[in-house]
């Protein structure tokens, strides 16, 4: 035991205390090195980086601007021809199916009209009863005229004769040849013939009014009959509905055997030769929709333009409705019940600087934050923003004409100044 402790206080040499130090400065310098090198190099490290090939970006450029209400519409015939039933029947055959191609004259669908068919036959007969009544109203007047026109023919040689016997009395009575009473009697009788003559005159006259006023009524009487039976005859041609225009059959009566009313609607015929568009938007906005004001309607790859003509005075289900004509409204990439993007100009700045829109334009009023590339690395960077069009968006501070802006969702990289783009 006393040996052991006699070799443990044994001075070290010098080799040996070179080591320990060695040691004990490998302990300190290594871990400082490694603490200060973490301490350097740590925020490279956790500075997140973008792949740019995958991000989306935008050159801020000088252009014109429309900021718009975008909302959604229809595309609708601007004519839209609705047959109805012109009388109580029942749907016997429908002769053509919704969406068919129809030209005019082309048959849609045939109803029962034995009832009608009866009705015009009637007519028909009346027609022919006042005609015949009226033939022998005419034979009997002329008859009367006739008539009267020989007894005053008569009458009228009757008086002659009477005439020419009173001057022959007035002759002899001055040759004192007749006595006074015969001259008398003479003159009386040619009076008297006068007066009838005249009488029956008047009474042709009168004849001849009646005749002519019954004759009136007869063709009146006539006149309303035939106007029934065109409008019976009307009524059975439009019993078999027919278009009047090319066009498409939008709806049609589909149930046969079904009661159809008078004046139910039978059939739609829409002409395909001209279109507008049906719209609507939230009440809300409904105050900034107003009669006139442009429109850029999107039907597929085509942009039309037009105006506001028609705004619903009335709100249904919260929608405001309204109806846009177009510019062209025979373009051929219109059809019927297409929908189409439908944005109403507010208001329009025709040079100004834009930008592509993105996530950075989504609920932020008039200023926003966007990420603006600088080389390798993409800078947070403060704009003010104006009016908003359907894609792009006015800068009207923060941004210079040929910056290059990230338009892809960079939410989650709002809180750094910047981030590394490799």
């Amino acid at each position: 035991m006393n040996t052991v402790a006699i070799a443990m206080d044994r001075a070290l040499t010098s080799s040996q205390r070179t080591v320990v130090v060695g040691r004990r400065i490998v302990q300190i310098v290594v871990p400082s090195a490694a603490l200060l090198a973490l301490i350097v190099f740590l925020p490279g490290w956790l500075q997140p980086t973008l792949n740019r090939a995958r991000l989306r970006t935008a050159v801020v450029q000088i252009g014109p601007i429309e900021a718009v209400i975008t909302t959604s519409g229809t595309v609708t015939p601007e004519v839209e021809r609705i047959i109805s039933s012109p009388v109580d029947a029942r749907l016997l055959r429908v002769l053509k199916r919704p969406g068919a191609a129809l030209e005019s004259g082309d048959p849609i669908v045939e109803l029962d009209t034995s009832d009608s068919q009866s009705a015009y036959e009637r007519l028909l007969t009346d027609v022919a009863i006042s005609d015949n009544q009226r033939a022998q109203a005419v034979i009997a007047l002329e008859r009367s005229l006739a008539d009267l026109d020989g007894r005053i023919e008569r009458k009228t040689l009757e008086s002659q004769i009477l005439e020419s016997k009173a001057t022959t009395a007035k002759q002899l009575f001055g040759e004192g040849l007749v006595a006074q009473q015969a001259l008398r009697d003479a003159e009386l009788a040619a009076t008297q013939a006068r007066i009838e003559v005249t009488q029956l005159r008047s009474e042709r006259t009168l004849a001849q009014r009646a005749t002519d006023l019954q004759a009136a009524g007869l063709r009146l009487q006539r006149s309303a009959l035939s106007r029934s039976a065109d409008d019976a005859r009307r009524v059975l041609r439009l019993a078999t509905a027919t278009s009047d225009r090319p066009g498409v059959l939008t709806y049609v009566l589909t149930q046969e055997g079904a009661l159809v009313r008078r004046g139910e609607v039978i059939a739609r015929v829409a002409d395909l030769r001209s279109f507008h568009v049906e719209a609507s938007v939230p009440d809300v906005q409904g105050s900034r929709v107003q009669t006139g004001m442009p429109v850029v309607v999107r039907a597929t790859d085509v942009e039309l333009r037009g105006r506001v003509t028609r705004v619903s005075p009335t709100v249904e289900n919260g929608q405001l409705r309204f109806t846009v004509s177009l510019d062209e409204p025979s373009h051929q990439a219109l059809r019927p019940s297409l929908g189409v993007d439908t944005l109403v100009v507010t208001d329009r700045r025709p040079r100004t600087r834009i930008v592509s829109q993105g996530p950075y334009t989504d609920n932020t009023g008039a200023r926003g934050q966007v990420f603006v590339l600088r080389g390798d690395r993409a800078v947070r960077t403060d704009v003010s923003l104006g009016l908003r069009g359907y894609e792009n968006v006015e800068v009207t501070s923060g941004l210079q004409v040929g910056d290059e802006v990230i338009i892809s969702d960079m939410r989650d990289y709002m809180h750094l100044e910047e981030v590394g783009i490799r």
